[in-house]
């Protein structure tokens, strides 16, 4: 079994900054994937960026250029530094990971809030 244990979220006035984290520990071969997606009220969960294990990254267009994900491989965990936060980067942060554990699992945070005031 695998779990994800997420945190960095909160309160931040908009330009400001937050670094999330999400470290995976249980039974794990090998990590796959990593990523953050988020969720505002009324609206479906979306993908913010993605890290596989060549270190190829992807972002939502809206998040380019302010975010970026990194990830510490010896520590299975990834991180979501971002800057120049909007008020329309509200929502709930949830990591995901793709495992082998050891078969191919998808694994979901719990999920930590970030609200950016205007």
């Amino acid at each position: 079994q695998v779990q994800l244990v997420e945190s960095g979220g909160g309160l931040v006035q908009a330009g400001g900054s937050l670094r999330l984290s999400c470290a995976a520990s249980g039974i794990i071969f090998r990590i796959n994937a990593m990523g953050w997606y988020r969720q505002a009220p009324g609206n479906q969960r979306e993908l913010v960026a993605t890290i596989i294990s060549g270190e190829t990254t992807k972002y939502a267009d809206s998040v380019k250029g302010r975010f970026t994900i990194l990830r510490d491989n010896a520590k299975n965990t990834v991180y979501l530094q971002m800057n120049s936060l909007k008020p329309e980067d509200t929502a709930v942060y949830y990591c995901n990971v793709h495992v082998l554990s050891p078969r191919s699992l998808e694994v979901w945070g719990q999920g930590t809030r970030v609200t950016v005031s205007s």
